[in-house]
Protein backbone atom coordinates (compact mmCIF):
# COMPACT_ATOMS: atom_id res chain seq x y z
CA UNK A 1 0.00 0.00 0.00
CA UNK A 2 2.64 2.62 0.96
CA UNK A 3 4.11 1.57 -2.81
CA UNK A 4 0.81 2.58 -4.69
CA UNK A 5 0.33 5.62 -2.31
CA UNK A 6 3.74 6.29 -3.43
CA UNK A 7 2.64 6.41 -7.18
CA UNK A 8 -0.75 8.41 -6.54
CA UNK A 9 1.64 10.91 -4.63
CA UNK A 10 3.71 10.97 -7.96
CA UNK A 11 0.45 11.34 -10.46
CA UNK A 12 -0.85 13.77 -8.47
CA UNK A 13 2.12 16.15 -8.29
CA UNK A 14 2.79 15.23 -12.13
CA UNK A 15 -1.06 16.34 -12.65
CA UNK A 16 -0.89 19.38 -10.86
CA UNK A 17 2.58 20.65 -13.08
CA UNK A 18 0.59 23.87 -14.39
CA UNK A 19 -1.22 24.75 -11.54
CA UNK A 20 -0.73 28.24 -10.15
CA UNK A 21 2.02 27.27 -7.38
CA UNK A 22 -0.05 28.90 -4.43
CA UNK A 23 -3.07 27.01 -5.43
CA UNK A 24 -1.10 23.88 -6.13
CA UNK A 25 0.34 24.04 -2.54
CA UNK A 26 -3.11 24.69 -0.98
CA UNK A 27 -4.46 21.51 -3.00
CA UNK A 28 -1.77 18.83 -2.13
CA UNK A 29 -1.27 20.23 1.35
CA UNK A 30 -4.85 19.05 1.76
CA UNK A 31 -4.99 16.07 -0.42
CA UNK A 32 -1.79 15.32 1.57
CA UNK A 33 -2.75 15.30 5.00
CA UNK A 34 -5.98 13.76 4.02
CA UNK A 35 -4.68 10.65 2.15
CA UNK A 36 -1.24 10.25 3.78
CA UNK A 37 -1.13 11.62 7.33
CA UNK A 38 -4.93 10.40 8.38
CA UNK A 39 -4.56 6.32 8.48
CA UNK A 40 -4.52 6.24 11.65
CA UNK A 41 -7.39 8.31 11.90
CA UNK A 42 -9.21 6.44 9.16
CA UNK A 43 -8.17 2.92 10.59
CA UNK A 44 -10.41 3.84 13.76
CA UNK A 45 -13.39 4.70 11.60
CA UNK A 46 -13.32 1.60 9.33
CA UNK A 47 -13.43 -1.58 10.16
CA UNK A 48 -10.57 -4.06 9.46
CA UNK A 49 -10.98 -5.72 6.04
CA UNK A 50 -13.70 -3.37 5.39
CA UNK A 51 -12.18 -3.58 1.55
CA UNK A 52 -12.55 0.02 0.64
CA UNK A 53 -10.21 1.91 -1.13
CA UNK A 54 -8.83 4.79 0.78
CA UNK A 55 -6.76 6.37 -2.07
CA UNK A 56 -9.40 6.66 -4.70
CA UNK A 57 -11.91 8.25 -2.44
CA UNK A 58 -9.46 10.75 -1.40
CA UNK A 59 -7.90 11.23 -5.15
CA UNK A 60 -11.25 11.85 -5.99
CA UNK A 61 -12.01 14.63 -3.14
CA UNK A 62 -8.95 15.99 -4.92
CA UNK A 63 -10.45 15.47 -8.49
CA UNK A 64 -13.17 17.84 -7.60
CA UNK A 65 -11.03 20.97 -6.50
CA UNK A 66 -8.39 20.12 -9.19
CA UNK A 67 -10.31 20.38 -12.65
CA UNK A 68 -13.55 21.82 -11.24
CA UNK A 69 -12.94 23.89 -14.49
CA UNK A 70 -10.77 21.56 -16.48
CA UNK A 71 -12.69 18.38 -17.81
CA UNK A 72 -10.63 17.33 -20.21
CA UNK A 73 -7.50 17.19 -17.90
CA UNK A 74 -9.58 15.42 -14.94
CA UNK A 75 -11.05 12.86 -17.26
CA UNK A 76 -7.24 11.88 -18.03
CA UNK A 77 -6.40 12.07 -14.59
CA UNK A 78 -9.05 9.98 -13.43
CA UNK A 79 -7.45 7.36 -16.05
CA UNK A 80 -4.55 7.40 -14.24
CA UNK A 81 -5.86 6.35 -11.28
CA UNK A 82 -7.71 3.71 -12.79
CA UNK A 83 -4.90 2.51 -14.49
CA UNK A 84 -3.39 2.04 -11.13
CA UNK A 85 -5.35 -1.07 -10.98
CA UNK A 86 -3.96 -4.29 -12.64
CA UNK A 87 -5.54 -5.73 -14.84
CA UNK A 88 -4.28 -8.55 -14.17
CA UNK A 89 -2.90 -10.62 -11.63
CA UNK A 90 -2.40 -14.35 -9.88
CA UNK A 91 -3.81 -15.92 -6.68
CA UNK A 92 -3.13 -18.83 -4.52
CA UNK A 93 -6.79 -20.55 -3.58
CA UNK A 94 -7.50 -23.65 -2.00
CA UNK A 95 -9.70 -26.29 -4.20
CA UNK A 96 -10.69 -29.60 -3.15
CA UNK A 97 -7.36 -29.47 -0.71
CA UNK A 98 -4.92 -28.72 -2.86
CA UNK A 99 -3.40 -24.88 -3.75
CA UNK A 100 -3.99 -23.86 -6.89
CA UNK A 101 -2.25 -20.64 -8.80
CA UNK A 102 -5.27 -18.90 -10.35
CA UNK A 103 -4.60 -15.86 -13.10
CA UNK A 104 -7.64 -13.08 -12.20
CA UNK A 105 -8.63 -10.70 -14.30
CA UNK A 106 -10.09 -6.60 -13.36
CA UNK A 107 -14.12 -6.30 -13.80
CA UNK A 108 -15.44 -2.97 -12.83
CA UNK A 109 -19.03 -3.72 -11.15
CA UNK A 110 -22.12 -1.72 -11.79
CA UNK A 111 -21.89 2.15 -11.50
CA UNK A 112 -18.00 1.61 -11.35
CA UNK A 113 -18.74 1.30 -7.53
CA UNK A 114 -16.84 -1.30 -6.99
CA UNK A 115 -14.03 -3.61 -8.42
CA UNK A 116 -13.23 -7.66 -8.23
CA UNK A 117 -11.17 -9.57 -9.93
CA UNK A 118 -12.71 -13.04 -11.70
CA UNK A 119 -11.15 -16.46 -12.67
CA UNK A 120 -12.23 -15.67 -16.64
CA UNK A 121 -11.22 -18.99 -17.52
CA UNK A 122 -14.25 -20.70 -16.06
CA UNK A 123 -16.21 -17.97 -15.43
CA UNK A 124 -17.96 -14.26 -16.96
CA UNK A 125 -19.63 -11.08 -15.57
CA UNK A 126 -22.89 -10.22 -16.99
CA UNK A 127 -23.93 -6.78 -16.24
CA UNK A 128 -27.80 -6.08 -15.62
CA UNK A 129 -29.75 -3.42 -15.11
CA UNK A 130 -30.09 -3.98 -11.58
CA UNK A 131 -27.21 -6.20 -10.90
CA UNK A 132 -23.92 -7.95 -11.80
CA UNK A 133 -24.37 -11.93 -12.29
CA UNK A 134 -20.76 -13.74 -11.69
CA UNK A 135 -21.62 -17.23 -13.97
CA UNK A 136 -20.03 -20.00 -15.27
CA UNK A 137 -18.18 -19.54 -18.95
CA UNK A 138 -19.51 -22.50 -20.02
CA UNK A 139 -23.76 -23.33 -19.36
CA UNK A 140 -23.62 -26.46 -17.57
CA UNK A 141 -25.98 -29.33 -18.39
CA UNK A 142 -28.98 -29.45 -17.11
CA UNK A 143 -28.77 -31.85 -14.42
CA UNK A 144 -26.48 -29.49 -12.44
CA UNK A 145 -28.91 -26.61 -10.35
CA UNK A 146 -27.67 -23.32 -10.95
CA UNK A 147 -24.54 -21.61 -10.37
CA UNK A 148 -23.80 -17.94 -9.94
CA UNK A 149 -22.69 -15.36 -7.96
CA UNK A 150 -25.11 -12.25 -7.73
CA UNK A 151 -23.76 -8.82 -6.43
CA UNK A 152 -26.48 -6.38 -6.01
CA UNK A 153 -26.53 -2.45 -4.25
CA UNK A 154 -29.18 -1.19 -1.95
CA UNK A 155 -28.78 2.15 -1.65
CA UNK A 156 -30.90 3.19 1.36
CA UNK A 157 -31.23 -0.42 3.07
CA UNK A 158 -28.75 -0.75 6.06
CA UNK A 159 -27.02 -3.91 6.51
CA UNK A 160 -28.75 -4.74 9.74
CA UNK A 161 -32.21 -4.28 7.91
CA UNK A 162 -31.15 -5.98 4.84
CA UNK A 163 -30.09 -8.94 7.32
CA UNK A 164 -33.12 -9.62 8.89
CA UNK A 165 -34.91 -9.42 5.46
CA UNK A 166 -33.07 -12.04 3.67
CA UNK A 167 -33.28 -14.30 6.87
CA UNK A 168 -36.93 -14.39 6.44
CA UNK A 169 -36.64 -14.92 2.67
CA UNK A 170 -34.07 -17.44 2.92
CA UNK A 171 -36.29 -19.20 5.28
CA UNK A 172 -39.04 -20.03 2.85
CA UNK A 173 -36.56 -21.25 0.48
CA UNK A 174 -34.14 -23.09 2.31
CA UNK A 175 -34.43 -25.81 5.31
CA UNK A 176 -31.74 -24.93 7.13
CA UNK A 177 -30.21 -21.10 7.58
CA UNK A 178 -27.03 -19.59 9.65
CA UNK A 179 -26.42 -16.05 10.38
CA UNK A 180 -23.12 -15.13 11.40
CA UNK A 181 -20.48 -11.82 11.32
CA UNK A 182 -17.65 -12.40 9.27
CA UNK A 183 -14.48 -11.06 8.28
CA UNK A 184 -13.52 -13.23 5.17
CA UNK A 185 -13.83 -13.16 2.02
CA UNK A 186 -15.21 -9.67 2.99
CA UNK A 187 -15.89 -7.65 6.12
CA UNK A 188 -20.07 -8.12 7.30
CA UNK A 189 -22.83 -10.26 7.31
CA UNK A 190 -22.69 -14.38 6.00
CA UNK A 191 -25.88 -16.03 5.50
CA UNK A 192 -26.14 -19.61 4.58
CA UNK A 193 -28.72 -21.94 3.41
CA UNK A 194 -29.00 -25.64 2.38
CA UNK A 195 -31.70 -27.57 1.31
CA UNK A 196 -31.08 -31.30 1.92
CA UNK A 197 -27.77 -33.72 1.89
CA UNK A 198 -27.65 -35.11 -1.73
CA UNK A 199 -25.04 -34.27 -4.25
CA UNK A 200 -27.59 -31.94 -5.97
CA UNK A 201 -28.94 -30.33 -3.00
CA UNK A 202 -29.08 -26.03 -3.58
CA UNK A 203 -26.72 -24.12 -1.40
CA UNK A 204 -26.80 -20.86 -0.85
CA UNK A 205 -24.22 -18.38 0.56
CA UNK A 206 -25.49 -14.31 1.38
CA UNK A 207 -22.84 -12.08 2.39
CA UNK A 208 -24.09 -7.86 3.17
CA UNK A 209 -21.65 -5.50 3.05
CA UNK A 210 -21.90 -1.98 4.16
CA UNK A 211 -21.37 0.82 1.48
CA UNK A 212 -20.23 2.96 3.57
CA UNK A 213 -22.89 5.31 2.52
CA UNK A 214 -26.27 4.06 4.22
CA UNK A 215 -26.65 1.56 2.45
CA UNK A 216 -25.80 -2.43 1.49
CA UNK A 217 -24.24 -4.52 -0.92
CA UNK A 218 -25.36 -8.17 -1.18
CA UNK A 219 -23.79 -10.78 -2.67
CA UNK A 220 -25.60 -13.93 -3.42
CA UNK A 221 -23.66 -17.08 -4.33
CA UNK A 222 -25.49 -20.24 -5.23
CA UNK A 223 -24.60 -23.33 -6.12
CA UNK A 224 -24.93 -27.15 -4.71
CA UNK A 225 -23.36 -29.45 -2.40
CA UNK A 226 -21.32 -31.68 -4.30
CA UNK A 227 -19.51 -28.39 -5.87
CA UNK A 228 -19.14 -26.39 -2.45
CA UNK A 229 -15.05 -27.09 -2.57
CA UNK A 230 -15.03 -26.35 -6.54
CA UNK A 231 -16.99 -23.64 -7.11
CA UNK A 232 -18.07 -22.44 -3.78
CA UNK A 233 -14.16 -22.49 -3.27
CA UNK A 234 -13.60 -20.17 -6.38
CA UNK A 235 -16.58 -17.66 -5.60
CA UNK A 236 -14.78 -17.57 -1.84
CA UNK A 237 -11.12 -16.52 -3.88
CA UNK A 238 -12.81 -14.08 -6.40
CA UNK A 239 -14.47 -12.66 -3.45
CA UNK A 240 -11.80 -11.97 -1.77
CA UNK A 241 -11.03 -9.37 -4.33
CA UNK A 242 -14.07 -7.34 -3.92
CA UNK A 243 -13.44 -3.77 -3.08
CA UNK A 244 -15.77 -1.00 -2.84
CA UNK A 245 -15.19 2.46 -4.51
CA UNK A 246 -16.71 4.94 -2.51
Amino acid sequence: MNHLDDRVRKEILDSTEDTPSTLKDDIWNHIDQELFQTKGRRKKRVKKKSKVIPIVIAAAAGLMILFSSQTETGSAFIKQIKDLFVPEKEIIQSIEGNEEETNVNLQEGKDSEYIIYIDEERYKLVNGKDSDIITTKEPLEERYPKVSMEIKQFKDITPEEMVSTLETELAAEYTKITTETVTEPVNGYKLHGISGSEWDSPVTNVYVVDNLNGGSFVITEKYFLEAAEGHGARFYAMLQEFEIIE
